[in-house]
């Protein structure tokens, strides 16, 4: 900045002895080169993104252009200091305030466009799998947490304070706190484990092998929330999260699910006439999905029936228990209709007379 200073010299001596009239002139120039640079670069990126569909480009220059127009009348401003007769002290503190002045500045112009691209790489089609509506709040915040950091450590800089002592003495608070908050710490790490890996997302259901099941409402930092069938709402501690077997009912090729009603008819039934019923009961029910196809499986030789099973997908795995139960019912009707047995076990009591006043009571099982 120094060497710039000098540079000016040589023309500022135009305007006349007077240092208060040269700084002054210094001032307006270069406000007028932070206007015409705004101008410009801004015309120039317009002509360039003028073909694109976007308004992410349009968005970008309408955000840079306080950052140009603020950098150059700032150099201004510090290069007329140079021609006002101040102490050392003095021009070094009106220096640092200009610097930290543009700092923030840019500070704003990075946290608006890191915000900016976030909120379009996680409504994007060709997005990252890991930018995602449900992460953008979190990776919205570490974006924050980092250039907040960032600005501090420039203003620091920007008034000569030495920061290694302040990073030592940090890094041992820091230390003391990570032994003393090992929990949190565990599910804030397994937090960004689950969002990074993503076995699930707002909205799947999921079955842990701890025994919840319901649908995900909230995945956070320390913990991920779901909402069971009894309508409540359960807090799992990521570290528990991280750590269990999950099973995503939601996730794969579709959101479909598959279910099983297991159904006996009695021996002698016909075996056609059962699965045409079956069948037909399920391509009949609105809730039950054209594709893929129901189906009907002969699975064994039970004790006291033959067993079958249908197979019918749902739209989603939260209208499970309402499928099962109208199918049940649909079933026990079209089965009274057409005929069909549905078995259940009997037990026949024989009493032999074995001549005497003792007698053996035998029970035959018959199922």
């Amino acid at each position: 900045m120094e060497e710039l200073g000098k540079l000016t010299q040589e023309w500022v001596a135009l305007l006349g002895p007077n240092h208060y009239v040269q700084a002054v002139g210094i001032i307006v120039v270069f406000l007028v080169l932070a206007k015409l640079s705004d101008v410009v670069i801004g015309g120039m990126l317009t002509r360039i993104v003028a073909k694109t569909a976007s308004d992410l480009d349009d968005r970008f220059i309408s955000i840079i252009h306080r950052p140009v127009f603020a950098t150059v009348s700032t150099i201004g401003l510090m290069l007329a200091t140079y021609r006002i007769d101040v102490s050392p002290g003095v021009q070094v503190v009106t220096h640092s305030i200009l610097k930290s002045i543009l700092i923030m500045v840019w500070l704003v112009f990075a946290l608006r466009i890191s915000r900016l691209f976030l909120d379009m790489f996680s409504h994007s089609k060709t997005r990252l799998a890991f930018i995602q509506p449900s992460t953008a709040p979190l990776l919205n915040n570490l974006m924050l947490v980092v250039i907040l950091l960032a600005g501090v450590y420039s203003i620091l800089v920007a008034w000569d304070i030495n920061v290694t002592g302040l990073v030592a003495s940090a890094g041992i608070v820091g230390l003391a706190l990570s032994f003393a908050a090992q929990d949190t710490l565990s599910n804030l790490f397994a937090g960004v484990a689950i969002l990074a890996d993503r076995p699930y997302k707002i909205g799947d259901y999921i079955n842990l092998s701890t025994g919840e099941r319901g649908k995900v409402t909230n995945i956070g930092l320390r913990s991920t929330r779901i909402l069971t069938r009894d309508d409540v709402e359960v807090a799992i501690p990521n570290g528990i999260m991280g750590s269990a077997i999950i099973v995503n009912e939601t996730a794969g090729p579709y959101e479909k699910y598959r279910i099983r009603v297991a159904v006996g008819v009695a021996y002698g039934s016909d075996i056609d006439l059962v699965m045409n019923t079956l069948q037909t009961v399920a391509e009949n029910h609105q809730r039950i999905c054209e594709t893929p196809v129901p189906r009907v499986r002969f699975r064994r030789f039970g004790d006291s029936s033959l067993d079958f099973e249908l197979l019918c997908w749902i739209e989603k795995p939260e209208y499970r228990g309402l499928a099962v139960h109208e199918l049940n019912c649909e079933i026990y009707k079209a089965f009274k209709e057409t005929g069909i047995s549905i078995p259940f076990p009997q037990r026949d009591l024989h009493i032999k007379d074995m001549g005497s006043d003792q007698s053996n009571i035998m029970i035959n099982n018959e199922k």
